[in-house]
């Protein structure tokens, strides 16, 4: 079976087709600036790739260039829209309405959308792009799979703040979590890579890229997660605070003369590594400034180590132990500078990594140093297979 993969956000509408044969992409691309000037970029493996300006006005607009672009020209990959056995969706936020994937059924998309309020950047494109492909593509079933779901298994104590009770009835505002696809498939993938069965580890996967976060898993299930209602909470991230005293919201909103929409501006897109170093919110550039001398950037980068350190530290207690630690994302698979800071000091815990091991970049790697008592991996992360098999899991037996 062909499985397309689809993650919409508020003006593009990244997306695969892989085949669930041997999980190969067979085609990918994105297309970009919906609803202004439209641009598509598009690759077909074996076959090229190309860029060019394509109108789009609306996501449905959009959906409609995938299939032709999939199904017609020098680019073509199938020949029918028909082989393509099912649609998974990536959703970013499904509230407490969704515990699991599921299939697209009547209530679902008016579910996702009823999630604005939590997802107010997401809900409505990611649900515009379930309408868009059940306009293009009638009758070609479709699955969500949820950024937040895998978060689901956490235990109240651990999701719930500590705010009046009335606030959790009437809005929900609780800990969700994010890179749930992620953290399931680095999680599984960790499992197999070592040959062990999933529910006899503990385990702690730290998905570090321009948004970070940490999650404890036990049994293959996860009891606590870093991000919380919105993906600002956890270490600092390229452009995100990360966790801080609410008070200072108030000071600054208060001393600046700021909107709650302005503040919230600045605290996911003015801050973190970027706010701090003055110099970038990629990492690499934040390394190597510091390696230049640097302080500021030095600074953001002792930052980010030291709060994911915690963050590990608290999360081994919480397991009650670990036997495994997982890196991945764009800096955890390709920073092993960042990789070794973090580390250092943790032997006490039984991790240590080997600095020769830790030498490599986007690839599965052991990186434990011999004897270690933990095991620590480098995983690369793969959301869209991830959103595929959970897709394909549901399909294939309707």
């Amino acid at each position: 079976m062909k499985i397309l993969v689809i993650n919409s956000g508020s003006s593009s509408l990244k997306y695969q087709l892989i085949d669930m044969k041997d999980e190969s992409v067979i085609a990918k691309g994105l297309c970009d600036r919906i609803g202004i000037d439209g641009k598509l970029k598009h690759k077909s493996v074996g076959i090229g790739e190309f860029k060019r300006e394509c109108p789009m006005k609306t996501h449905a607009d959009a959906v409609q260039v995938v299939i032709d672009t999939l199904t017609k020209g020098q680019y073509a990959v199938i020949s029918d829209i028909s082989e393509i056995g099912a649609v998974g969706h990536r959703i970013v936020q499904g509230g407490e309405y969704f515990i699991e994937p599921c299939l697209v059924e009547d209530g679902v998309v008016e579910k996702i959308e009823a999630c604005e309020t939590l997802a107010p950047v997401h809900a409505i494109p990611n649900a515009a792009g379930i309408r868009s492909c059940s306009k293009v593509m009638p009758g070609i079933p479709q699955v969500v799979v949820f950024d937040t779901a895998f978060h689901q298994t956490m235990p109240d104590y651990a999701y719930m703040y500590g705010i009046p009770m009335e606030y959790y009835e009437k809005y929900k505002i609780r800990r969700y979590g994010f890179h749930g696809t992620s953290h399931k498939y680095v999680s599984r993938r960790a499992a197999k890579f070592l040959g062990r069965d999933i529910e006899d580890l503990k385990m702690v996967t730290l998905h570090l890229g321009n948004g970070s976060s940490l999650c404890a898993i036990d049994g293959g299930k996860c009891i606590d997660t870093s991000m919380g209602l919105t993906p600002l909470e956890g270490p600092i991230m390229g452009t995100r605070s990360g966790s801080l005293d609410p008070a200072a919201v108030c000071v600054i909103e208060e001393k600046e003369h700021l909107s709650g929409a302005e503040m919230n501006d600045i605290l996911n897109k003015k801050s973190g590594l970027l706010g701090v170093s003055g110099v970038s919110s990629d990492c690499r550039d934040v390394v190597e400034a510091a390696e230049e001398g640097n302080k500021r950037a030095q600074l953001a980068f002792n930052m980010l180590v030291y709060q994911v350190k915690k963050l590990l530290g608290s999360y081994v207690a919480a397991l009650g132990g670990v036997d495994v630690i997982v890196f991945t994302a764009g800096q955890g698979e390709n920073g092993p500078e960042t990789r070794e800071a973090i580390c250092k000091g943790m032997e006490f815990f039984g991790i240590q990594i080997d600095p020769e091991k830790n030498n490599v970049r986007g690839q599965d790697a052991d990186i434990s140093a011999d004897g270690a008592r933990v095991k620590t991996l480098v995983i690369t992360t793969n959301e869209e297979l991830m959103i595929a098999r959970e897709t394909l899991a549901i399909v294939e037996n309707l």
